[in-house]
């Protein structure tokens, strides 16, 4: 491919790469399909109707959790712990969670962890009615009930991007949050009933019949056909992959930021609720459940007209709204003293959070390639659960000293000062289409035996570069770079040859012959365009000569052992 390609070739692959860099302005809103287009999808609603018998089972669950310890143990320290040994583990082991469903497959994991969450808990139940829980046995449970969530939750939630198309996924990812809401709006105050009228171990009983369900319809799901035929990672491999791409990722890492903290903030309210209905308004644990339905009311309102606000303005102003209107809700609560007031702020926080948690969880899976998706969304878990851990015991340490309104002020008065955090690290949106698979790579029929694990393999490619283009070339190969390495490329390196300057040499390596196949299968459109301005650029007649090398020591071969002849 040299200087005679045809022109509108060249051009346009020149407007597909430019359209890389346009994507990344955040200058733009971002354009949703209906709210309920997804819906249109049968497997999706299937889906959706279990994970809202899931989000029934685990809110009331938690119900009877915090006011199982508030009755044991009334400190606000205690009380705030419930939320925090529930978010430790999501934090803790949500990224081994994600390389498990990347690796082994989604839906797998889910009817594993399923399994998981109804056998504790059903055990947790039967701890509370024979009166065997104490508060440290309660966060023993509630732990391990988050160990259970932490690797349910990076399946669960990318699952959806099998059952949608591209177009659906926002609405389809805040018909979700609609759908933990809606069970938010109604769940706990059917907990408070519970509670109040049976006892604590009705509610886990509830939790464990939720799972149940879940655990039976997801065993008649089917899992879709992976082109990709090749032998699973290791999860240690898998892990260090995810870490590697997000690493590169400043999207990514922008997200995770903004999100842990948002919620080292915003947990102050979830966290301090129960105090709030004991000592500011006097009530029980009906009014801690009608506290949590207005909240999942707002929700509700939120995320219905969240498509709205997308497409109105940029993500970067959609977050800073949301994050100044729950800084309001929460001051509102801390001050009132009075129900339909605190019912008016906790509908206010209610509607900001998941238009807000919604819009970074969109966008990390918009932003992520299906190879890695699981492991990017669990990462971002990791971060948010990270921020009402800590968060959590923050809140709680300062309320017990200073008191539960007050502790909510100061959560307010921190939101605001994070949500100027954007003029720091701004969010930006992205052209999704550049995310697609595109691998075209055709594997070498190899002269020598080799098996998956031959290695390590040097790959180089050759380039004919004109003088008056070497920085364009420079500048893609710059891309190039961050390309091979989140893909799983290691000691990248770019070399010019001294007595023929147009010719360069890309070179990296990868640690086996299956590692190599995994990172030619993990292109993008994105890395596939830089490819093709590359070999626009490129003068000779081929498209660049490729060669695949495998390494072996200079070390003399071992002489064989005698034959010793036997008689029969």
């Amino acid at each position: 491919m040299g200087r005679n390609r045809p022109a509108l070739s060249r051009a346009l692959v020149s407007k597909q790469f430019c359209a890389i860099n346009r994507s990344t302005s955040g200058d733009r809103p971002l354009k949703d399909s209906s709210p309920f287009a997804p819906f249109r999808h049968r497997a999706f609603l299937s889906y959706w109707l279990v994970g809202l018998a899931a989000n029934f089972g685990w809110l009331i669950q938690n119900v009877g959790a915090s006011w199982s310890m508030t009755q044991m143990h009334g400190s606000p320290e205690m009380v705030a712990l419930v939320q925090t040994s529930v978010a430790l583990p999501l934090m803790l082991f949500s990224l081994p969670a994600g390389a498990l469903a990347d690796t082994f497959g989604r839906r797998r994991t889910v009817i594993v962890s399923q399994g998981i969450l109804c056998l504790i808990s059903a055990m947790l139940a039967l701890a509370s009615f024979l009166g065997m829980l104490s508060p440290w046995g309660l966060l023993a449970f509630t732990f391990l009930i988050g160990c259970a969530k932490a690797l349910n939750n990076p399946a669960w939630q990318t699952m959806v991007s099998e059952l949608v198309p591209k177009s659906d996924l926002p609405s389809a990812v805040a018909l979700n949050s609609i759908g933990f809401n809606l069970a938010r709006s109604v769940g706990p105050a059917i907990g408070g009933v519970l509670v109040g009228a049976v006892g604590a171990f009705s509610a886990f009983m509830v939790n464990a019949a939720a799972n149940l369900f879940v655990l039976i319809s997801a065993r008649h799901w089917k899992s879709p056909e992976e082109a990709d035929r090749l032998p699973p990672e290791s999860i240690g491999s898998a892990i260090m992959a995810g870490l590697r791409y997000v690493g590169l990722s400043p999207i990514h890492l922008t997200v995770f930021a903004r999100g842990f903290l948002f919620n080292v903030a915003g947990i102050a309210v979830m966290a301090l609720m129960p105090l709030v209905a004991r000592d500011q308004l006097g009530g029980g644990p009906l009014t801690y459940g009608l506290l949590l339905g207005g909240f999942g009311v707002g929700a509700i309102l939120g995320a219905l007209g969240a498509a709205k606000l997308r497409a109105m303005v940029t993500l970067e102003t959609n977050v800073r709204i949301c994050t100044l209107a729950y800084a309001a809700g929460a001051a509102l609560l801390g001050f009132s003293t009075y129900f339909p007031l605190s019912i008016l702020a906790v509908m206010i926080t209610g509607a900001a959070w998941p238009v807000l948690l919604s819009s970074l969880n969109t966008t990390i899976q918009l932003s992520s390639p299906r190879w890695v998706l699981s492991r990017c969304l669990a990462i971002y878990q990791s971060c948010n659960f990270g921020g009402f851990a800590i968060g959590g015991w923050i809140w709680g340490m300062t309320a017990g000293q200073v008191g539960t309104g007050e502790a909510l002020g100061f959560s307010a008065v921190a939101l605001v000062v994070f949500a100027a955090v954007g003029l720091v690290l701004p969010l930006r949106q992205l052209d999704t289409s550049s995310l697609d698979p595109h691998s075209r790579w055709k594997k070498p029929e190899p002269s020598i035996d080799m098996v998956p694990k031959s290695g390590p393999i040097i790959t180089t490619i050759e380039y004919r570069i004109a003088e008056a283009d070497t920085d364009e070339f420079l500048t893609l190969m710059a891309e190039r770079r961050r390309g091979r390495i989140r893909d799983g490329a290691r000691r990248w390196t770019l070399s010019r040859d001294l007595v023929d300057p147009e010719l360069w040499h890309e070179r990296f390596k990868t640690p086996t012959w299956i590692e190599t196949q995994r990172h030619h299968a993990r292109r993008t459109v994105a890395g596939a365009e830089i490819a093709e301005r590359l070999k626009a650029l490129h003068r000779g007649e081929d498209s660049g000569r490729v060669h695949y090398e495998l390494v072996r020591p200079a070390m003399p071969p071992r002489p064989h052992a005698p034959v010793v002849a036997t008689e029969e």
